[in-house]
């Protein structure tokens, strides 16, 4: 899996099996799915139009599952918890002559690098909307919009049979969820963000939710004097490639992939690069920084 972002979509692209609730929905093999936000004059007549539209632009070809929302994709919320990696835009809106809450759009993305069955993907789906649902009606909101979706979707051997909110997948997608919809809500109300918020799930000095950020990080440079920082909380990952990392033991007896000594992203040709041609795949970046260190060798 990868991701990147437009001014008003979040592409992301991987061999996925993947079932979603939005326009022209359902479970099939995929190869991309996004999150569009579409314009304040938009038709609501011709929903499945804009998929088709979105889809030609970026050349993504057929093989698509898609969201519509009107909330812009600065208030974007990225979730990581282990091998799941939730993405949350919402936003509610106010009647304005009585003030009271109209309707709106939550979509949530559930990605998984660990496959799951058909039937765990539409648990998956089950689990997100009832720690929606629970979130909002704790904050004093409806359950949720008539026009919410969400996608679930894994890649690689499938090694989930369920997905239930006590099962590993899914206790990391309703802990993720449950701290992603009041932050992506509180983003879209506040009006002031101006790039996508990034939570991390860490266990150090006690289990909790991590905000990263690009700005005074306390860690610079944690690599190396000049890198680039643009790509810190990094859109390949887990990227599974052994050059760039490994796995390692987790504090759950299990593994998690480590790439700690990575530093492709963070060196500023490729990282110009990738800004320059968002879909290029990992393996497209590989290949440039090995041509634009040859050319520097005498």
């Amino acid at each position: 899996m990868r991701y990147y972002l437009d001014t008003t979509t979040l592409f992301i692209r991987g061999p996925f099996r993947a079932a979603s609730t939005g326009i022209s929905g359902g479970i099939r093999s995929v190869t991309t799915l996004f999150n569009h936000t579409v314009p304040a004059e938009w038709d609501h007549a011709s929903p499945i139009k804009e998929i088709e539209l979105v889809t030609a632009a970026a050349g993504t070809g057929p093989a698509v599952l898609g969201l519509l929302t009107a909330v812009p994709i600065r208030h974007l919320c990225v979730l990581q918890y282990d091998f799941i990696t939730v993405f949350v835009t919402a936003g509610i809106r106010q009647e304005p002559a009585s003030g009271a809450t109209g309707a709106g759009t939550v979509n949530i993305i559930v990605y998984s690098s660990e496959g799951m069955e058909d039937s765990a993907l539409l648990e998956t789906i089950l689990v997100a909307t009832e720690a929606k649902a629970e979130t909002m009606l704790a904050d004093g909101r409806y359950s949720g919009t008539p026009t919410d979706a969400v996608i679930a979707a894994c890649e690689g051997e499938v090694k989930h049979r369920y997905a239930g909110r006590i099962t590993e997948p899914g206790r990391r997608v309703r802990d993720a969820v449950l701290k992603g919809v009041p932050e992506a809500l509180r983003r879209y109300e506040s009006g002031l963000a101006q790039e996508p918020a990034f939570f991390i799930y860490s266990r150090f000095q006690g289990e909790h939710w991590v905000e990263w950020s690009p700005h005074n990080c306390p860690y610079y440079p944690c690599h190396f004097p000049g890198q680039r920082c643009d790509f810190c909380y990094c859109p390949f990952y887990p990227c599974k490639n052994e050059e760039l990392g490994e796995w390692s033991p987790s504090s759950s007896n299990g593994q998690v992939w480590n790439c700690s000594r990575c530093t492709l992203l963070h060196e500023p040709v490729v990282a110009d690069y990738l800004k320059r041609y968002p879909d290029a795949p990992l393996e497209e970046l590989v290949r440039y920084r090995k041509q634009q260190k040859e050319k520097i060798i005498p």
